[in-house]
């Protein structure tokens, strides 16, 4: 991963997720909310990514974004609308260019893959008067840290980048599946990565750094589920995978797969194993037959960052050209407790000693799996 990951933090508060009724094209607060006043002349869109609503994690947090914005009179339901991709993603750059076109004032991509050359990068400069907001985006890294782009940032001053240190939570959640694997009396447990790349390797190398800071001696073992968007909609991969790895004597594993991660809980089930969700706090939103088996969840705000970005543009406060990056310190990342049968106090105890250890600087995780 470029340092400019790394350059600008900005601190997100943690806000309470707010449960929404939705249909094929709006989004508006459950039936029994009291409406705010809210402005007739602003408007949001949504683009998903590949999973959709429904994968528990990283589309999910991104709706509840923006609720969160509807239900605080931000913008009217009615000037929402949310697009879903399809299930091979070929549709990314049409969902954005429809909501371009259509004329709204912010439009939130939920995943990097809206930055590839030909997406937002190619798209935003006809729209000047638009905000666009990428989670998880590249388009502003400029040329000289992604060469590969054919624009650089000075030609997206209306493009914000939202991006995470998502080593830093994998590092947290890394030393607890450490700390219950010594308690296990387990000396192997893994990771399941969706598509390949540096941003999932930056889960990779925060989770195994984490593991080998408590145990060194403990192995991890590694699978991805592809080389495309397409890995993360790949439950039944995600199944197959976890399952060989459990074989293989992996006794917790941890997921950064999006929806392909509910492929790792039904092979939790039925292992009997434990696993470690993400994004989202995946232990509240599972099966009550899989909730025994999800030990912790790294915690990823993206919809703190889908929400600020929707508040930044509706005050006219919106920065672009240049990634907007939330971190451990400013609440953008964290771990779950929501199992304290998994997670007991004591390994909580640890956990939130390495994390005041982040905070301060005294450790900083790695974000390239190829160095360890």
């Amino acid at each position: 991963m470029p340092k400019w990951l790394r350059m600008v933090a900005l601190p997100f508060a943690v806000l309470a997720m707010v449960g929404a009724a939705c249909s094929d094209t709006t989004t508006g607060p459950s039936d029994g909310d009291t409406a705010q006043p809210c402005p007739e002349d602003f408007s949001v869109g949504v683009a998903l990514d590949v999973g959709g609503l429904g994968d528990n994690g990283f589309n999910d947090l991104s709706k509840l974004g923006l609720d969160q914005a509807i239900a605080e009179g931000i913008v009217c339901a009615e000037n929402t609308k949310f697009l879903e991709a399809n299930s091979t993603g070929t549709n990314l750059d049409e969902n954005i260019l429809s909501l371009a076109e259509a004329g709204y004032d912010v439009i939130i991509g939920t995943g990097f893959d809206f930055t590839e050359n030909g997406g937002v990068n190619a798209i935003a400069p006809d729209y000047p008067e638009t905000d666009f907001g990428i989670i998880d985006g590249y388009a502003t890294c400029g040329l000289e840290f992604c060469p590969f782009l054919t624009n650089d940032a000075s030609d997206l001053p209306n493009v914000a980048d939202l991006t995470f240190t998502e080593e830093q939570g994998s590092y947290l959640v890394g030393v607890a599946a450490a700390l219950k694997a010594q308690e296990l009396e387990c000396d192997t447990i893994g990771f399941l990565g969706g598509q390949t790349g540096f941003l999932i390797g930056k889960f990779e190398a925060g989770y195994r750094a984490g593991v080998a800071e408590i145990d060194p001696s403990i192995t991890v073992l590694v699978e991805y589920l592809g080389d495309t968007t397409q890995a993360f909609d790949d439950i039944t991969g995600g199944e197959a995978k976890s399952n060989a790895m459990y074989d293989d004597g992996a006794c917790i594993i941890y997921h950064a797969a999006g929806d392909a991660g509910n492929g790792l809980f039904a092979a939790a089930v039925e292992q009997q194993k434990l696993a470690i969700g993400v994004d989202s706090d995946q232990y509240n939103v599972v099966t009550d037959e899989q909730k025994p088996y999800i030990m912790t969840s790294m915690i990823k705000r993206v919809d703190t960052a889908t929400y600020n970005a929707i508040k930044a543009s509706a005050e006219g406060t919106w920065v672009g050209g240049a990634p907007i990056v939330s971190d451990l310190a400013g609440g953008g990342l964290g771990f779950a407790t929501s199992n304290p049968e998994q997670m007991g106090e004591d390994i909580v105890t640890v956990v939130q000693e390495y994390a005041d250890k982040i905070i301060a600087g005294d450790i900083v995780p790695p974000i390239d799996p190829a160095t360890l």
